[in-house]
């Protein structure tokens, strides 16, 4: 990218209207991430043609791809953050030398974590949740996602060093021709290859490898300021550990989440299959109507980021309110939809009356509580994104795991599967408390820091 691109974007980072930038980045984000969704509903629904024990795979796979994207996140977000405060300060060498580093490290690390959970295969996936009926359709399913893990981590972390420059639209292009690909190839090697689960595990693998392609491609064609060789990878163990800090809320954020999907599975495994695969298609849908709340904090990210590199605290407060109504709005008129649907689209992923039974009352109470998520997250984001790392690393623990996992033991001790179902929604609303009091902090910090700038 030439110095006028560049000072161009500049421009556009620190002085195009708030509200406007905010929706320009975060729309193509909650594009990629609904489409995403839309996928992983549509491959649950394929694979639930095959029995409630493959529908119940997926569900336990899915908070193993969860840990995949933790890392991703980990390094993407890590090296995404400090490479938008570098180039708010116009300082695109080290831009530069943050996301390659990142880049190579989350392609590295994922080639590790891919051979040692293919050679212990079977126990993963008893260790994820599995019940003695889900466990073949479990393996056989897991054996491609661990194949393609290394382009599925980094695809992560090249979609957030999108984002993060202010470019999600390009993101979104490699994310959604990926999700395409898959959501074609699932009826094509499951039903007319005659794969079965496999053959949606494949489908996964080959759109995988794709979209990393495709997001690598605009790195190297010069579409982006940051610029990924391998002479810019950096072993400087203080870079490396700036972004591993850095990153480190999104790893726990992610990480705890698929500690507190496997920790669900668990107790739900009592009570069979139909239960997991029920608390597993809610987690979807939830999933995907959060992604909006999500899609708006990452849209909210690189604005945060980018001004408050540039000293411009202003931009940063007027963004964090921008977003926290946007995403209100938005998650709102996603709930009524999906409340007004609650049987179809449980009918829709898996046509089992057991099945159904148990989602209706876990679904109508999750999706009802996901107001709550719109704040909480951007909260959370607004720590990260301006360098606040214990601080946003303990809002992320919070949030995904540390109130959940004995709040979910407890319930389950007391109420059963009814429990199971109640710890979620009571959660997402008690978060509402630590998020307050760190949203009055994070204001009061950026106050001082003005103040001091301003001497």
């Amino acid at each position: 990218m030439s110095d006028s691109q560049a000072n161009k974007q500049y421009i556009k980072m620190t002085q195009t209207p708030v509200t406007k930038l905010l929706a320009t980045l975060s729309i193509p984000t909650i594009i990629s991430m609904l489409v995403t969704n839309v996928y992983n509903m549509v491959d649950t629904a394929f694979v639930g043609k095959l029995g409630t024990s493959a529908s119940g795979a997926t569900g336990i796979l899915f908070g193993f791809m969860a840990i995949l994207q933790a890392v991703g996140f980990l390094f993407g977000q890590g090296a995404g953050s400090l490479m938008s405060r570098q180039l708010g300060s116009k300082n695109k060498e080290e831009a530069s030398r943050i996301g390659s580093t990142g880049t190579f490290l989350a392609f590295s690390l994922s080639i590790i974590v891919a051979i040692i959970c293919l050679i212990f295969i079977e126990p993963l996936v008893y260790m994820l949740g599995s019940t003695v009926t889900i466990a073949p359709y479990a393996m056989d399913y897991a054996k491609y996602i661990l194949i393609s893990a290394p382009f599925i981590v980094t695809s992560f972390t090249l979609n957030n060093l999108l984002r993060y420059e202010g470019k999600a639209y390009l993101g979104m292009i490699g994310l959604f021709v990926g999700a395409l690909l898959n959501i074609g190839g699932d009826p094509l090697f499951m039903f007319v290859c005659n794969m079965g689960i496999s053959g949606a595990g494949l489908s996964t693998c080959l759109s995988q490898v794709v979209s990393f392609c495709i997001l690598l491609s605009f790195f190297l064609r010069g579409k982006t300021q940051c610029v990924l060789s391998f002479k810019n990878v950096s072993f400087q163990l203080p870079r490396i550990g700036n972004i591993v800090a850095t990153g480190l809320p999104s790893l726990l954020r992610q990480g705890l989440q698929s500690l507190s999907t496997i920790v669900l599975n668990m107790l739900a495994n009592p009570y069979g299959d139909p239960a997991i695969s029920a608390l597993s298609i809610v987690s979807r849908v939830v999933f995907f109507v959060f992604s909006v709340a999500l899609g708006i904090g990452q849209g909210f990210q690189p604005i945060s980021s980018f001004n408050y590199g540039a000293k411009k605290y202003d931009r940063v407060k007027k963004a964090f309110w921008s977003a926290v109504i946007m995403g209100e709005v938005l998650i709102a008129t996603a709930t009524v939809i999906v409340l007004f649907n609650v049987t179809p689209i449980l009918t829709f992923l898996r046509d089992d009356p057991a099945v159904i039974e148990i989602g209706k009352k876990a679904l109508v109470l999750q999706i009802l509580s996901q107001l709550a998520s719109p704040f909480s997250t951007v909260t959370e984001m607004s720590l990260q994104s301006t360098g606040k790392r214990f601080l946003a690393s303990l809002m992320s623990s919070l949030k995904s795991g540390i109130i959940f996992i004995p709040v979910v033991y407890l319930f389950a001790t007391l109420w059963k599967l009814n429990g199971i179902i109640y710890s979620q929604p009571f959660c997402n609303i008690v978060i509402l408390i630590p998020s307050a009091i760190f949203a009055i902090w994070f204001f009061k910090k950026l106050k001082e820091e003005e103040a001091s700038d301003n001497k």
